[in-house]
């Protein structure tokens, strides 16, 4: 199966770059000046510092070069995904799409797989998420993924092209598991950050992923997810690999919110904007998740660190 990526990020950058060691590869850039960095220095060096891109990788700013791909893996941010898809939709409706974003879509509250889905009813969407950084991918690190795919052909198609020595890709079914794991965790990780950037210590951050992952399962299964997705890779490994690095965005903007500085701007936090979505999602289902609106209130500036924890802790005790 021949592979296309879109989307010239660290992370699309870091899966053309693996998977270019099974075979040609075309990675699409929107960026002019990254379109000729690559082509010219064979590096993308703002988004992937000291990796070099393999000979069996080709750049272009041109989608249509990527029309002879059977499957297309879309990197680009979550917020971004709608907008892609309509604008190429020429180009993508009927194809195989494996969105390789995490988040929920703040207007609409829906999943990458289910934006692929309402956009472009022809295509073959599918997920790949799990725990990974993009750097160790493209280092060639030991990294296990999650495939999701709701049909079993494809997914099964997909996760043999996508497996290499040292990426392992395992597959399912569920996609609404795997987006919301691969969503919800950012949130915690945001949470994570901020108790560790305010000096609560290594029990709060333990405290807060466990009941994090409390709500992920809360609402996955009220939304028809499988509780052992989110136990996988998609879920819990994901979520103890951004709750305790800074490779992580999410950690990173939750750590400077408990110390209580600035945050660069133009740096892609998917973790912000599923708070909002999701606290707006499980209000209007009534389901509690406590940890997710601390979350949306610290990332809006409503409340801070100290009040938000000071809610979290005089909650009426209750069973685990």
């Amino acid at each position: 199966m021949t592979i296309g990526v879109v989307g010239s990020g660290a992370f699309g950058t870091a899966l053309a770059v693996a998977l270019a060691g099974k075979g040609r590869v075309t990675l699409w850039t929107r960026s002019a000046e990254q379109l000729r960095e690559m082509a010219e220095q064979r590096s993308n060096a703002a988004r992937l510092p000291g990796v070099t891109l393999p000979d069996a990788l080709s750049v272009t700013g041109d989608l249509a070069d990527l029309a002879g791909c059977e499957a297309l893996l879309l990197a680009v941010p979550m917020q971004k995904l709608r907008g892609l898809l309509q604008q190429e939709a020429a180009s993508l409706e009927g194809r195989t799409l494996v969105a390789c974003c995490k988040g929920i879509e703040l207007d609409t509250g829906e999943g990458p797989v289910s934006v692929i889905a309402e956009c472009l009813p022809g295509a073959r969407p599918a997920l790949l998420t799990g725990p990974s950084f993009a750097a160790d991918i493209a280092r060639g690190l030991p990294t296990a993924l999650t495939l999701a795919c709701a049909d079993e052909a494809t997914g099964a198609a997909l996760q043999g092209a996508l497996s290499t020595e040292m990426l392992r890709v395992y597959r399912t079914t569920d996609t609404v598991g795997a987006e919301l794991g691969g969503a919800l965790k950012n949130v915690m990780a945001i949470a994570c950050g901020a108790v560790m950037g305010a000096g609560l210590g290594e029990s709060a951050r333990a405290a807060l992923m466990t009941r994090g992952y409390a709500e992920m399962v809360r609402l996955g299964v009220a939304l028809g997810a499988r509780a052992e997705t989110l136990a996988g890779l998609s879920g819990f490994g994901d979520l103890a690999l951004t709750c305790t690095s800074e490779q992580s965005r999410n950690y990173r903007l939750g750590l400077s919110i408990g110390r209580g500085e600035a945050f660069d701007p133009t740096v892609t936090v998917e973790g912000a904007a599923t708070a909002r979505a999701v606290a707006a999602k499980s209000r209007g289902m009534g389901i509690d998740m406590p940890i997710t609106f601390a979350v949306e209130a610290l990332v809006s500036g409503e409340h801070t660190i100290a009040e938000v924890m000071s809610r979290l802790l005089a909650r009426s005790l209750k069973p685990e």
